[in-house]
């Protein structure tokens, strides 16, 4: 009940700023219940199978999604998504700690660039990318990276993977966004199903964090349009930022 409990504030704050959030997720569950990071891990990855379903959809209903290259992308990002997890298991505990913050930290980077200088991007990665290499290489790049990422270290990897739809494939910021929860999903399914073989995988902890978090962000998703713009940014940078750091007490 602590652990619903817990993840239904996350879940208003991350409703709040628009994020999925596997980062808060790991951290609270080590740091502050104890969980192996590896239960830590999958249970996230299982997780955002259901947080992002329903996001994928209301994006293809809304038309901001490119469905070929979401399919390709994450077919790619799958695969390697269930090798990150197997890679994850022979990494010591206490690296696996340190590498997971890191990754944390390098998404806020990666927010950043995504948030402050998406304008930017938007106005050359048509021009430079749709001409160039073949789609199928472009494709896989982006899925072999992003899946490796989100299967060793538990993480949705969505500003990676927004980045690398609109930068190395051209999509327009509309469709980026859209398409990364269709991206997200066999990733998130592939990385978890390798931690479920493993061993690493907790039912009742799944249905807590969902239980939690999903009624939660509800919630705080209503308060979305309330703050200023400039707040609301700071607050999507920071939040990885604040994860990783608690990664780093334990």
């Amino acid at each position: 009940m602590i652990i619903t409990l817990t993840m239904f504030l996350m879940g208003i704050l991350l409703g709040f700023i628009g994020a999925g959030g596997s980062g808060f997720i790991i951290a609270l569950l080590t740091v502050v219940f104890g969980v192996p990071i590896q239960t830590a891990l999958g249970t996230s990855l299982a997780a955002m199978v259901f947080t992002t379903m329903s996001g994928a959809y209301s994006h293809y209903r809304q038309g901001n999604m490119d469905v070929k290259t979401g399919i390709t992308v994450g077919a790619f990002g799958a695969i390697m998504s269930f090798v990150g997890s197997k890679i994850a298991i022979w990494i010591p505990v206490h690296s696996l700690h340190f590498l997971t913050a890191g990754m944390l930290f390098l998404s806020a980077v990666m927010l950043m660039i995504r948030l402050f200088i998406v304008n930017r991007l938007k106005e050359t990665n048509k021009r430079k990318t749709r001409s160039t290499g073949s789609f199928l290489m472009r494709a896989a790049s982006v899925g072999i990276v992003t899946g490796i990422l989100s299967g060793t270290f538990g993480i949705g990897s969505a500003p990676f993977i927004q980045l690398g739809l609109m930068v190395v494939l051209g999509l327009s910021v509309q469709e980026s966004v859209g398409t990364t929860m269709l991206v997200i999903l066999p990733i998130a399914f592939a990385g978890g199903s390798g931690y479920y073989f493993e061993g690493y995988f907790n039912v009742l902890l799944l249905v807590q964090v969902l239980a939690g978090t999903m009624i939660g962000s509800y919630i705080g998703a209503k308060f979305t349009n309330n703050v200023p713009l400039p707040i609301l940014k700071s607050a999507m940078v920071l939040t990885p930022i604040m994860a990783g750091a608690i990664l780093l007490i334990r």
